[in-house]
This record gives C-alpha cells, sequence and structure tokens, in this order.
C-alpha cells in the first residue's frame, strides 16, 4: 500500500475511540451539512410523488452485483441469510405498490482491503435507493441529474461559509449533465494511452481508470449503456441492440468517481432467469424474487447514490472515512 495511504490509515487511531471523532468541530461541520444533504433529497423526491420505504437489512437473497466484494451470510433459524447489500430487489417489490419509492437504505459489503486506496469505499454505508414505475433509463438520469443539481443547490444556498471552512467551494453544475456512452468513453480513455475492453466495466482496481476519467470532467456527468459483463441481471438487455444495457453511471468530477448507478430493470421472469444463469448465479436462491416476477411487476427504472461519496464530494474530503463519523474499513476493526 503506498505511503500517502499508510500515513492517512496511520492518522485512523482515532476509529478506536469513535466516541470522540464527533466532538471533532470539522466532522461536526460535516454532519450539520450531512443533515441538510438529507432534507433536500427528501424534499425533492417528495415534491416529485415519491414515498419513503424503510429496507430491510436482513433477507434469503441480496444484490450479487457488488464488484468484488463479498455478502454477509448467517445462520437464520437453519436457513442461509444475507446481510443486504442493496435494497435493488426490494425496490422492484416497492414500485409494484407505491410506483415511486425511495429508501436510505443501510448496506454491508466485505471490500477487499485493497480498495483503501481508491479512498471511496467503506464496508458499511448507506445508499439512497429510488425506483419508478414505467420510467425510461434516460427519465431515470434526468431524475437523477435533478436529484443531485437540486442537493448541490442547496447545501451551496445554506453551507456555503461552512464549506469555506472546509477549504471547499462547490460548484453547482448547469443542467442538464454531459452524457458518453461506455464506448466513447472507453475511446476517451485510449485516445490518452489507457488498455480499456469494450466489453467490460471501467476498471476502479487495480488501475483506478474511473479516477481517471473523472479528472476530465469539471462538473458530474453520465457514462450510459454498458456491456452486459457489466453489471447484473437485473439491469435491463436493449431488445434492438445485441450487448447494450439500458444503464447508466453518473461520476463526480475531480477525480471523485461513481456518484449514481442505475437502469432499467429486468422484469420479465424468462428473461430474468436466462440472465442469472448467464451470469452464473444459481435462480433457486432467488426463489421469492423470481416469484414475484412470475406474478408479475411494473417495468421499472432506478438508481443508487451512495450518501457518503455524495457528502466525500461536497465536502471535498479526500478519503471516505473523513465524512463518516463511525467508519468501516476494509480490514479495520474499530467501535
Amino acid at each position: 500500500m503506498g505511503s500517502t495511504v499508510d500515513a492517512d490509515l496511520a492518522s485512523l487511531e482515532s476509529l478506536q475511540r469513535g466516541y470522540m471523532r464527533i466532538r471533532d468541530p470539522k466532522m461536526a461541520l460535516i454532519l450539520r451539512i450531512e443533515d441538510s444533504v438529507r432534507f433536500a433529497i427528501r424534499e425533492y423526491l417528495n415534491a416529485k410523488g415519491f414515498y419513503e420505504l424503510d429496507d430491510p437489512i436482513i433477507g434469503p437473497a441480496t444484490d450479487p452485483g457488488i464488484r468484488g466484494a463479498q455478502q454477509v451470510t448467517f445462520d437464520y433459524y437453519g436457513f442461509p441469510f444475507k446481510i443486504m447489500s442493496s435494497a435493488i430487489l426490494y425496490k422492484q417489490m416497492g414500485v409494484a405498490g407505491l410506483g415511486k419509492v425511495y429508501m436510505f437504505s443501510h448496506n454491508v459489503r466485505l471490500e477487499p482491503v485493497e480498495t483503501l486506496k481508491t479512498g471511496r469505499h467503506l464496508v458499511e454505508f448507506i445508499q439512497v435507493d429510488v425506483e419508478e414505475a414505467y420510467a425510461t433509463y434516460m427519465e431515470a438520469m434526468k431524475l437523477a441529474e435533478g436529484l443531485s443539481h437540486h442537493v448541490f443547490k442547496r447545501v451551496d444556498e445554506r453551507h456555503r461559509d461552512d464549506l469555506r471552512k472546509l477549504g471547499r467551494r462547490l460548484r453547482v453544475p448547469s443542467l442538464p449533465f454531459k452524457k458518453i456512452t461506455h464506448r466513447e468513453a472507453v475511446d476517451l480513455l485510449r485516445s490518452r494511452g489507457h488498455d480499456v475492453s469494450y466489453y467490460q466495466e471501467i476498471p476502479w482496481h487495480p488501475s483506478d481508470l474511473e479516477r481517471t476519467i473523472s479528472e476530465m470532467f469539471d462538473d458530474p456527468f453520465f457514462i450510459y449503456e454498458y456491456p452486459p459483463g457489466a453489471r447484473g441481471f437485473y439491469d435491463k438487455a436493449d431488445p434492438a441492440r445485441h450487448g447494450v444495457l439500458l444503464d447508466f453511471d453518473m461520476l463526480y468530477p475531480e477525480g471523485f468517481g461513481e456518484a449514481v448507478s442505475g437502469a432499467e430493470r429486468e422484469y420479465d421472469y424468462e428473461r430474468t432467469v436466462a440472465r442469472m444463469k448467464a451470469s452464473g448465479e444459481n435462480p433457486e436462491k432467488y426463489a421469492w424474487y423470481i416469484q414475484m416476477l412470475r406474478d408479475g411487476v411494473p417495468p421499472s427504472s432506478g438508481f443508487g447514490i451512495g450518501l457518503e461519496r455524495l457528502l466525500r464530494y461536497i465536502v471535498g474530503s479526500k478519503y471516505i472515512w473523513e465524512v463518516e463519523p463511525f467508519p468501516k474499513l476494509p480490514g479495520i476493526v474499530s467501535p
């Protein structure tokens, strides 16, 4: 691990006395900004007709598309259960009843220790999960950029002096955000001499090209239409174009990397089972989910926003653990 990261990790001795971190005036300032971020998210989505749901913490299955991390499995009265790594399967359940839903979902992913180098991975984190019935992935992108813009604007209005104290001047981007396809993103990286595949996700480890392309932009931007190998079985494939998913990521600029990940959802029972098998997943592990699709759910689109990553970008922190009072980091034992 690089000396810079080692030095910063050494400074995390305060994790062993986590109750002291929240007393730090800088941390208190960050947490007051986070409170405004949460308010702004609810303000925007509620005004758009969304309903907030609580997410489950445990269940028989959870999101398999967690980019190299491991799930946590435990015995639940003789049955293997998971601690949620994402609420994505439950969002599809939610829109069947309410049409528009969002959750502040708590997730656990056992990230590889090496992800400490990225500065943007936590083992325990909060994701704002949003889903809308009968929406396209293009409409989901518009909602994501509108929500992000609203949050930036509200924080800038309420906390400009606080951000100045933190050494940050938040740029409120204009709408719409720039959008490039995955193929265009790969072409851009290749033009700078990087070896990138058209058939895989833009790598974030060990070669952090996600950071590299993020550094090329001054405002948040979208990369959309990833190849099938880059996403889970729940991202819908374009029926008219082979090898293209109807999905997207939004990235923060300045090297901060991934902000939002979303897609149109696969909701057809037979296609979903076929995608599961093609990706090496056992459909029997998702029995309740498969039965839900068999009974019928509406088409939908949605996305997830990492709350701590959003806060990290807003306040300009180098590492994500600097914005979390009780951080759980890969390989670090702390309260």
